[in-house]
C-alpha cells in the first residue's frame, strides 16, 4: 500500500511538472509570436570601413519580402543572409539580430571593374554579377570584357596584365575578348585592335595541345617596346590594326589617310 501511495504521488507530482512545463512553453511560444517582435527596421552597414554606393533599405526590403519569414526570435538568418546575397549589388552578407525588432545587416558590395559580355558585369574579384548598369556613375569609364562560360578569372588576370604593359605608353584597355578558341582580341583607348593570339591557358583547356608560337608576355613586350619607334617612323599616319602572332615580328595595318593627314606629314 505504502509503495502504491507513493507512486500515485510520484506519478501526480510528474504530471503536475508537465502541465506547468506546458503551461510555460505555451506562454512562451504566444510571447514570442507577438507582433511587438516583428522585425520592423533593418539597419545597413559596409563591411570593412567602405561606404555603400549601391544597396539601399529599400533594396534589401524588396529582396526580403515574401520570401524570409519569422520575426526576431523565429526568423532564419541563413535563409535572410543567402536571400540578401541573391540582390543587385551585394557579393556578401553577415545578418544579426538587434534587440527587439531590427536587423543588422554588413554588406560588402560588388565592386565593378568592367562590362561582362552582353548584359553582366564583372568585379574586382573576378566574378560575374547582374545589376542595373544605369545606376553606375556618370564619370565611370568602364573597359568591355568578353569570354566564355567560367573563363571570368582567366580574362581579368589577363586584362590586368596587358593593361600594365600599355599604362606606360599613356594607352588602356577598351576592350579585351577571349574567344571560344583561347584567343585573345583587344581594342586600345585609341582605337588600334589587336590579334594577340592564343592564351597559355588554351595549352589546358586545348585537347590537341596547340600552343602559341610565342609566350603571351613577349608578343605584348616585342610590340610595346617597339612602339615609339614605330609612331616616330610612320609619321603622324595612324595605326588601325596589329597581329602579333607571328614568331619574329608583328604586321600592323595603317588607318586610311586623311587629307588632313596628308597634309600634316609632308615636309
Amino acid at each position: 500500500m505504502f509503495a502504491e501511495a507513493r507512486l500515485t504521488n510520484l506519478i501526480a507530482n510528474l504530471l503536475a511538472l508537465l502541465a506547468v512545463l506546458a503551461i510555460v512553453v505555451g506562454a512562451v511560444v504566444w510571447t514570442i509570436r507577438r507582433p511587438y517582435f516583428a522585425i520592423s527596421k533593418i539597419e545597413l552597414a559596409p563591411a570593412g570601413g567602405s561606404t555603400l554606393q549601391y544597396v539601399t533599405p529599400l533594396n534589401l526590403q524588396t529582396a526580403l519580402a515574401g520570401q524570409v519569414r519569422g520575426n526576431f526570435f523565429l526568423m532564419d538568418l541563413d535563409a535572410a543572409r543567402r536571400r540578401i546575397e541573391s540582390a543587385p549589388w551585394v557579393r556578401h552578407a553577415i545578418v544579426r539580430r538587434v534587440w527587439p525588432a531590427t536587423l543588422q545587416v554588413n554588406i560588402e558590395e560588388q565592386q565593378p571593374l568592367a562590362y561582362w559580355n552582353e548584359n553582366q558585369m564583372i568585379n574586382t574579384w573576378g566574378e560575374a554579377f547582374t545589376a542595373n548598369q544605369g545606376e553606375l556613375p556618370d564619370e565611370l569609364d568602364l573597359p568591355q570584357l568578353n569570354g566564355p562560360v567560367n573563363s571570368e578569372r582567366l580574362v581579368v588576370q589577363r586584362y590586368a596584365e596587358i593593361a600594365r604593359w600599355f599604362a606606360p605608353l599613356g594607352l588602356s584597355v577598351r576592350e579585351a575578348t577571349l574567344t571560344p578558341r583561347y584567343a585573345w582580341e583587344v581594342t586600345l583607348s585609341d582605337d588600334v585592335r589587336l590579334a594577340l593570339g592564343r592564351d597559355p591557358a588554351a595549352d589546358v583547356a586545348d585537347p590537341h595541345g596547340r600552343s602559341g608560337a610565342l609566350p603571351f608576355a613577349a608578343r605584348i613586350e616585342r610590340f610595346v617596346q617597339a612602339w615609339p619607334e614605330l609612331t616616330r617612323r610612320l609619321g603622324g599616319r595612324m595605326i588601325a590594326s596589329a597581329d602579333l602572332r607571328y614568331p619574329n615580328g608583328f604586321a600592323i595595318t595603317l588607318s586610311p589617310e586623311t587629307s588632313a593627314s596628308s597634309r600634316s606629314t609632308k615636309p
